[in-house]
């Protein structure tokens, strides 16, 4: 696949095991060497304090990105760690409407902002969100969905990358044509696809009909 990044979960049971959270770092950094970067998300799971001790003690594991470290209703105590770590600060999954993503934006609360065309309202409201980061300097991160996100996010000039979520890709590839794999670390939209570019595999998705 190609893909230059690799992400993993830390923060596990509410930031009460913060010594497995630095073991999994370091195990991370030693399978996927120093020329991968490394990418971590708390889910919310710190302190804000507690974030960036952690952080520092995991200076040597070079981590490029940290994901809601820290609730993402809390944009003041988003805004201490990034203002205390190296690693890029990302939040913003959870955003529904333009007000959300603008009070993160107008906090500085993040140095990227994820956005999630399956929760924020589509691909419409996803582009007026990325113009909201765009107008802060910021650029935006497409949230799990790559396939989903693909062709608006090749439209995106201040889009970082997509995130390639194994669970939603093997559900993708399953009930959609056109969920290509990555090359060398990059998904291709198909410019002559219509629309989003996925058709639905009807049989594949027979089986989870309700009546």
């Amino acid at each position: 696949l190609g893909i230059p990044r690799v992400k993993i979960k830390i923060g596990e049971s509410w930031g009460r095991r913060t010594e497995r959270d630095l073991a999994g770092m370091g195990m991370a950094r030693e399978t996927v060497g120093d020329a991968t970067e490394l990418y971590v998300d708390a889910n919310g799971g710190y302190g804000r304090k507690q974030a960036v001790r952690v952080m520092r003690a995991a200076a040597e594991f070079d981590v490029r990105w940290f994901e809601e470290p820290v609730s993402s209703d809390d944009l003041d105590g988003l805004r201490a760690v990034r203002d205390a770590v190296d690693a890029d600060v990302a939040a913003g999954e959870y955003g529904y409407d333009l007000y959300y993503f603008r009070r993160m934006c107008e906090a500085r609360a993040v140095d990227c902002l994820q956005i999630d065309a399956t929760r924020c309202g589509g691909l419409t409201e996803w582009l007026r969100a990325a113009a909201v980061a765009a107008a802060y300097g910021l650029e935006v991160s497409g949230h799990c969905a790559p396939y989903l996100h693909m062709h608006v996010a090749a439209a995106t000039p201040n889009l970082r990358h997509l995130e390639w979520f194994h669970d939603h890709v093997r559900i993708e590839q399953m009930i959609f044509e056109g969920a290509r794999d990555p090359v060398g670390g990059a998904l291709r939209p198909d410019t002559e696809a219509p629309g989003h570019g996925l058709e639905l595999r009807v049989p594949a998705v027979e089986q989870f009909r309700t009546h």
